[in-house]
Order: C-alpha cells, then sequence, then structure tokens
C-alpha cells in the first residue's frame, strides 16, 4: 500500500502540532487544517487516505464536514476527534459514514491503532473495488461480442434489462451460447453490481439438498443440520442469484420458488420465521420450458412468471459473420492469460472456421481457439493447425457437405475438381490452396501436375503478379 496521507482538521494548535509530529515519525504524510472549511479545500484539492477530524469546530462544525466528505464520494477514511462523550453524537457520526470515534483526552497509542484499523479496512475497501471493477470489465456487455443482427438485438435488450428495477429474467438458449455471460452482464450493468452475485445448477445436487442450499436450515432441521446456515437467497439479498437449468428443478420446489418469487419471502428449511429478501433472479435453460410445460414437467404458472422479461441467446450458426471477431476476441484474451504472443488466423483457415457448423456454439470456438493459443508456436494459425473436424471438411445436421451422387462418381474426378475449386478460391495463390486442402504446398504441386494443371496454375500466378 502506498505511503498513507493524513489531514488532521482541529482549531487547537496543540493537538494538530503534536498528532502531526507523532504521525509523521510514524512515517505518515501528514497536513493539518484549523477550520472545517480550509480542510475541505485541502480534500478537493489533493487526495487523502484518512481524515482525523474534531467534531466541535469554528464555521462549520465536524458533523457537516463529515458530510461533505461523503458527499464528496472520495475513499476517504473519517475518525471523529472530540470532548464530547455523548453515546447519541458518537452514533449519528458513525451513521453518516465515520470509521471510528475518539474521546478527548487520548493517549497516542489510541490514535494510532485507530489509524492501523482505519487502513485495513481501507486497503480491503480499495481491493474489493479494484475487483468489482475487474468484473465489470470481464462480464460487461461489451463482452457479448458480435455485430450480426442477432448479437445486436441481444446486447439492445440487456442494455434496457439491466438497469430496470425487473426482478426474473429468463435467458434461453443451447448450450454454449453464452447464457451464463449474459446474466453476468445483466447484473454487472444495473444497480446492483456491487451486491452480491450468488449462482447454483439446479441439476448438480439432489432435490433434499437443492433446497436447503437456496433457503437455508434452521438447526436440527434434518439429521446433519448441527447449526443454522444461511441459503443462497440470503447470501444474495440486494444483488442477483442465477439458477442454471432451471427446467431440471423437480415440480416440488419449483412450487417454493414461485412463492419466494411472488412473495420476495421464505423460510428456511425446518424454519418457522418468514425472511424477506430482494433479490434479482435470473434463470438459464437450454431446454424448451414450454414442452415441458405441455409434458406436465414444469409448473405453467411458474413458466409465466419467468418469462415476464426473457433473452434467447442466438445458436453460432445463426450468426456466422461473428466467427471471425470472436476468434479475434479469444485469441487476444487467451495471449494475454497464457502470456503468449499474439497469433492471427490466415484467411483460408478463417474460411473454415466459417464453414464449420460448431455445435458446441461459441464454447467450443472458445475452447479450439484456446487449444491453439496453447500447443501451436506458429505465429499465423493455418488450416493444418486446425482440429480435424474442422480442417477436413465441415459437416451440417450430421452429413458432408461433398456428398456422393446416386450414380457414383470417379474419385480422381472429385480430387481434381477440388483442386481446381482451392486454387480459384486462393486466386492461384498454391500456399493458400494448399490450405484449404489441409496438405503440404509440395503435395499440392504433384497434384497439379498429376492433372496437368502445373503450367495453367504458373500462368494464373504470374497474372495475378502483373496486376
Amino acid at each position: 500500500m502506498p505511503r498513507t496521507k493524513i489531514l488532521i482538521i482541529d482549531d487547537e494548535k496543540l493537538v494538530r502540532w503534536s498528532l502531526q509530529h507523532k504521525l509523521g515519525r510514524e512515517g505518515y504524510e501528514v497536513e493539518s487544517a484549523p477550520t472545517g472549511e480550509e480542510g475541505l479545500n485541502l480534500i478537493r484539492e489533493d487526495g487523502f487516505d484518512l481524515v482525523l477530524l474534531d467534531l466541535r469546530l469554528p464555521g462549520i462544525d465536524g458533523v457537516q464536514v463529515l458530510q461533505e466528505i461523503k458527499n464528496l464520494e472520495r475513499d476517504i477514511a473519517v475518525i471523529m476527534l472530540t470532548a464530547e462523550t455523548s453515546i447519541a453524537r458518537a452514533v449519528e457520526c458513525v451513521r453518516l459514514g465515520a470509521y471510528n470515534y475518539l474521546c478527548k483526552p487520548f493517549e497516542f497509542d489510541e490514535v494510532r491503532v485507530a489509524i492501523e484499523k482505519a487502513r485495513e479496512e481501507l486497503k480491503l475497501r480499495r481491493e474489493m473495488s479494484r475487483l468489482r471493477c475487474q468484473q465489470r470489465r470481464k462480464f460487461g456487455i461489451d463482452n457479448l461480442v458480435g455485430n450480426s443482427a442477432p448479437m445486436k438485438a441481444v446486447r439492445e435488450l440487456i442494455a434496457k434489462i439491466a438497469p430496470s428495477d425487473a426482478t426474473t429474467v429468463l435467458v434461453e438458449g443451447a448450450n454454449g451460447t453464452g447464457k451464463e455471460l449474459a446474466a453476468r452482464a445483466i447484473h454487472f450493468g444495473g444497480a446492483r453490481a456491487n451486491q452480491p452475485f450468488m449462482d447454483i445448477n439446479c441439476s448438480a445436487l439432489p432435490e433434499n439438498l437443492i433446497e436447503s442450499e437456496l433457503f437455508g436450515h434452521e438447526r436440527g432441521a434434518f439429521t446433519d443440520a448441527k447449526s443454522t446456515k444461511k441459503g443462497l437467497f440470503e447470501l444474495a439479498d440486494g444483488g442477483t442469484i442465477l439458477l442454471d437449468e432451471i427446467g431440471d428443478m423437480k415440480l416440488a420446489l419449483q412450487a417454493k420458488l414461485l412463492r419466494v418469487l411472488e412473495t420476495r419471502q421464505f423460510r428456511r428449511v425446518g424454519g418457522s420465521q418468514d425472511i424477506s429478501v430482494d433479490v434479482r433472479v435470473i434463470t438459464l435453460t437450454n431446454k424448451n420450458l414450454e414442452e415441458a410445460v405441455a409434458r406436465g414437467e414444469f409448473r405453467q404458472d411458474l413458466y409465466y412468471r419467468l418469462k415476464v422479461i426473457s433473452v434467447k441467446m442466438p445458436t453460432l450458426a445463426d450468426r456466422p459473420r461473428d466467427i471471425a471477431l470472436l476468434a479475434e476476441h479469444f485469441l487476444k484474451s487467451f495471449a494475454q492469460e497464457f502470456k503468449k504472443p499474439l497469433k492471427q488466423v490466415s484467411p483460408p483457415a478463417l474460411e473454415s472456421l466459417r464453414n464449420y457448423p460448431w455445435p458446441g456454439n461459441v464454447r467450443e470456438l472458445r475452447n479450439v481457439i484456446e487449444r491453439l493459443v496453447i500447443l501451436e508456436a506458429d505465429q499465423m494459425i493455418l488450416v493444418k493447425h486446425l482440429p480435424p473436424e474442422i480442417r477436413t471438411g465441415a459437416k451440417r445436421g450430421g452429413k458432408w457437405i461433398i456428398e456422393l451422387p446416386a450414380a457414383g462418381v470417379a474419385l480422381v474426378d472429385v480430387e481434381r475438381e477440388l483442386v481446381l475449386q482451392a486454387m480459384e478460391r486462393a486466386g492461384g495463390n498454391q500456399t493458400h490452396a494448399a490450405e484449404l486442402l489441409g496438405i503440404e504446398r509440395d503435395a499440392l504441386r504433384r497434384r497439379l501436375s498429376k492433372y496437368g494443371l502445373l503450367e495453367q496454375a504458373s500462368e494464373s500466378s504470374s497474372s495475378a503478379m502483373l496486376c
């Protein structure tokens, strides 16, 4: 922690001199002011970590100065100094944001201890603030990468939901589409960003355990309940709770969840008192809940309560134009994480990425890029570096794009046609054409020679250079 800057505001010259002298010897950077007005001017001009503030001052008193310091929204710890012994005044100052309250006359050791404790709290607050800023950057709406129409619509919708008073949001989409990222963008983009974000997977725990995890339990509620435990709804009070795989929640628990959503109250397992909470509930599902309702597997009333505001995450196949942006985003992210040089994707390799249907959606693309950053030493990612299922040909709906005609076909004719197409797509560039076919350049030249295309390829290459 950098050297702590302390401001002493006290109308007693001896107190100011004594504290400034002793604190300076302790290694602090200290300034002082005899009035509240002068002290506030110093605070506005310069940054201080801590203020020792006398309660009774000429002009504006210590309470007014304390209020003004807090209005400035500076991260400053304030310790009140006073000859008064009124408990009411002490309580008022603490309520207004004072860290501590010392009565005159005091020993310097009391001041030293109070300052050390304040510094530790200040350090903790700043670390928490840094982590929150880090989380906002990591999970903000800008991390929903994509310029396609579906993703623009998603970002616009989340930008409206996040600062709103909406307390229930349903995020739907296939696995790997970024549902949890959307949920976090909603949390960190709103007024609850500095409050807890708690999450649980509804399919990961048995029914008897998930109820206790959500709502907590009283001591003795069941065999292993040796002490009272708060559930996620209590811990998330003021913030957000994320219920993943909500479609897998059992019907009995669905009824209890509906009650919480309607009343904002619940009881711990084994408890008899209602507990009130203020939470935003975001639910995620990869299932069709309407069909689940029709089958009797999901409560209709809960479905309608959850779907008041819903976000539908598109599959990667629905937004192929975003693949290049996502690949670039992941390359930068993993290069930074693993301290590797930033890689680039060659045009033919990017074409292969675009042609692949990505059944695992964005998560699958992310995993592929992570593997390439970790394992490949080359600066340029080529077709040959891609996984076999992407390199050898894209599949759609389980069928190859190249299908065998009913009447059959000669394999050599297929190979010749693919070589011609690769050369045409690569503009006569043999290196790029070889990458498109997933073979070395020498292997491509052998095939060009085999099919009498080598001279034609050379002429095409020469023409391209002249142009």
